[in-house]
């Protein structure tokens, strides 16, 4: 039987009805959920300081709550010792001192908390998991709550959160050396050094350091999933080698995409070793032709990135400052730093992979 085109329109309001229900149903269910977490926390951490309690009391407590509430999860002992934590690493911010009544005045690190609140709709709209994972790896309260607003904005897994965490993202975010001041619009310029990191982390590849750039392009072509995850944001995938043709000679670009919130193309040009600036001419030259062949007139001028091992910001300044065609240099790195203490008792990346 055909549906009429009221009758469609009208499924598909419902439908969009019952879903933001359910979303704002299960936001406002993790909100009270971490509010009982923050005042579970405020119990345990008066109670353990005044009484002296210790590990064997909270492990009772954990048992005697099963008891008393026969199938109820969440509530063990390493969950109430996480509550706790929860609550300890947040009791100076003022939304969570609203939550356990705390009557008494304590400072507010302004620096995380400058917009109450906005960083408290963030706040409660992430998951425990989230929040457990960042009070482990984040030492700064200023780190947590940008993980935290870009968790709410971008709807970031826990997956994602982890990697974007490995890939120091709050320390990279924003340094990328560019020439965006002269290229791109103010309207966009903020949204621009927000997308782009200065260095990028590819963990999901193996690389010995003799592959050459076709060879690390394909890897990431085969990994492309991963590869955008990294990128952050709005990237979708137009190609690689993507061809582009003038006065009959052929230009190949190593990966190309399309990022929805600058609605522009984003050139990416790998570079195995350091960054030389012979580079930023080869790319801005592609922009030209992008620009002017390929680029829609509804969409914003296009983006090049340099991707290389190495690089001096000075040297890419330098390189970049008379181009009038947007573009940055960035690195990557394809593991997870050694640390300082354990690097001296170990074989370098090189003879490791050998090694492996």
């Amino acid at each position: 039987m055909e549906r009429e085109p009221s009758y469609l329109h009208f499924i598909k309001e419902l439908k969009n009805n019952i879903i933001h229900s359910r979303y704002a149903a299960a936001r406002i269910a993790n909100r009270e959920l971490l509010k009982l977490y923050l005042s579970t926390g405020f119990m345990l951490s008066e109670k353990i300081t005044s009484e002296k309690w210790g590990a064997k009391v909270i492990s009772s407590l954990a048992s005697d709550l099963q008891t008393e509430i026969p199938g109820l999860r969440g509530f063990s002992y390493r969950n109430l010792m996480n509550m706790k934590q929860f609550f300890d690493n947040y009791k100076d911010v003022a939304f969570v001192q609203s939550v356990t009544a705390l009557n008494k005045e304590t400072a507010i690190v302004q620096s995380a908390t400058a917009q109450l609140k906005t960083d408290e709709d963030y706040f409660y709209s992430v998951s425990f998991t989230h929040h457990l994972i960042l009070l482990n790896k984040c030492k700064k309260l200023e780190e947590r709550f940008f993980y935290i607003r870009n968790t709410g904005v971008q709807l970031w897994s826990v997956s994602i959160l982890e990697r974007k965490i490995n890939e120091e993202f709050y320390k990279h975010q924003g340094q990328l050396p560019n020439n965006f001041n002269s290229t791109i619009s103010t309207d966009l310029k903020e949204t621009a050094l927000q997308v782009f990191q200065d260095e990028y982390l590819w963990d999901f590849m193996s690389l010995d350091g003799s592959e050459n750039e076709r060879a690390i392009e394909n890897k990431i072509v085969v990994n492309i999933r991963k590869f955008i995850l990294g990128l952050g944001k709005g990237f979708a995938f137009m190609g690689n080698q993507y061809r582009l043709e003038v006065d009959g000679q052929e230009f190949f670009i190593d990966l190309l995409f399309y990022n929805r919130n600058l609605q522009c193309m984003v050139a990416f040009e790998l570079k195995r070793g350091k960054f030389k600036p012979e580079y930023a001419g080869q790319l801005n030259f592609y922009l030209n032709i992008l620009d002017d062949k390929v680029k829609l007139p509804n969409e914003n001028s296009s983006i090049g990135i340099i991707l290389c091992k190495e690089k001096s910001n000075t040297i890419v300044e330098y390189s970049f400052k008379s181009i009038g065609n947007a573009m940055g240099a960035a690195t990557f790195r394809t593991s997870r730093k050694i640390p300082n203490e354990l690097r001296k008792y170990l074989p370098d990346e090189n003879n490791l992979s050998k090694l492996l």
